[in-house]
């Protein structure tokens, strides 16, 4: 049985409006521009063909990008992250970028480095980003193509990070640690620690399709490592591990056991920032996707959804008592990958228990515990 979403009883739209406008700050969103990718990564949640057609079809044009870009400026955005996909795809990848910058953005742009030519890197160092995140799937030719399932990319990421880095234009890298490149994740850090002096993350934590294709899913759940090989990772890779140790306190937290009320939100979604998908649908984060929790920019406006909409989510609670009793008052809600979007992507309901993110948080509170 489905639980039922209880929000409290809604505002008129200008007494919300003036209600929260002061208290609901807006520092920057996220412009997923393109679902289509050149590769064809087994553990990607969102990934279609570089040459579907159907999802070209449906992206935004620049055109429809703009008015949200405007508001969202006029509310006080700074920073604008152009992610997809990969985001190079687009043909109109200079107009999109050249906008945002002209509208006095910071911009960051994730991309595979695949496709850096050398006229990326005279328009990156005539107008340059504030960064670049560049993925590392792996680092010999064997495991890179292995995770994109497309021969030749590997040459061609080798290139085009050359390309980026010869010219100092500012990158920060990640990488997922993935079943098919864990073996080869000390060299991975190595690679990326090496060529940066700011910036690399990797994460373990793997969320399935927003498409839920059964097939995918399937895929990515083969992909994701037990929650042992997440905790020797962690451990062996001293950088992480002295980060989560310094970090202990916040992220096993007893207090959390006192809540009393059943709200659903107690994450980051919709405070501060936003997603914009491709097809112009607006989103609290990245992964929340949930049909009661997305709206249609294309029929309505940014400060509708930012001033109106996104309260209405954050109020939803729930009546669930296993979610109540289990992870709505669980001391390591910080060390979980746990969230009502996740769940949702998981079970199709956002308050339900996840065993397999359980067992991560779980092992990881034993190693930290244990190291102190």
């Amino acid at each position: 049985m489905k639980t039922n979403f209880i929000t409290s009883k809604p505002l008129p739209a200008f007494e919300l409006w003036e209600k929260t406008k002061d208290k609901s700050p807006l520092y920057s969103f996220e412009m997923e521009i393109t679902e289509r990718c050149n590769n064809d990564c087994t553990h990607c949640y969102i990934n279609l063909p570089a040459g579907d057609n159907e999802a070209k079809r449906k992206e935004l044009s620049l055109k429809g990008f703009k008015p949200i870009v405007d508001e969202a400026v006029e509310m006080g955005a700074m920073w604008c992250l152009l992610t997809g996909g990969e985001p190079l795809l687009r043909e109109d990848f200079f107009d999109i970028y050249l906008y945002l910058k002209k509208k006095g953005l910071l911009i960051s742009v994730f991309t595979n480095a695949t496709l850096i030519t050398e006229e990326h890197i005279k328009f990156f160092k005539k107008y340059p980003p504030r960064d670049i995140e560049v993925t590392v799937y792996g680092v010999t030719e064997k495991t890179y193509e292995k995770v994109t399932r497309r021969t030749g990319t590997f040459k061609l990421f080798m290139k085009g990070l050359e390309r980026v880095l010869k010219n100092n234009i500012k990158v920060r890298f990640k990488a997922m640690a993935l079943r098919s490149n864990v073996h080869e994740l000390p060299e991975i850090a190595r690679f990326c620690r090496e060529r940066t002096k700011d910036y690399f993350r990797f994460d373990p934590f793997l969320h399935l399709r927003y498409d839920r294709n059964e097939k995918r899913n399937k895929e990515i759940i083969s992909e994701r490592l037990s929650p042992k090989e997440i905790i020797e990772i962690e451990k062996n890779d001293s950088e992480r591990f002295d980060s989560l140790k310094k970090s202990c306190d916040k992220l096993i937290m007893p207090s959390a056991c006192e809540k009393t009320c059943n709200h659903l939100f107690y994450c980051g979604a919709g405070q501060g920032s936003f997603n914009i998908s491709s097809d112009g649908i607006f989103r609290l984060c990245s992964s929340l996707f949930h049909p009661s929790c997305v709206y249609d920019l294309k029929r309505g406006s940014l400060k509708d959804a930012w001033y109106n909409f996104v309260p209405k989510v954050r109020e939803f609670r729930s009546d669930s008592k296993e979610f109540l009793e289990r992870c709505h008052i669980c001391p390591l809600i910080n060390l979980c990958i746990w969230c009502p979007a996740h769940a949702h992507l998981e079970t199709g309901e956002m308050d339900r228990y996840v065993e397999y993110f359980c067992s991560v948080a779980q092992s990881r509170e034993k190693m930290l515990t244990e190291k102190l």
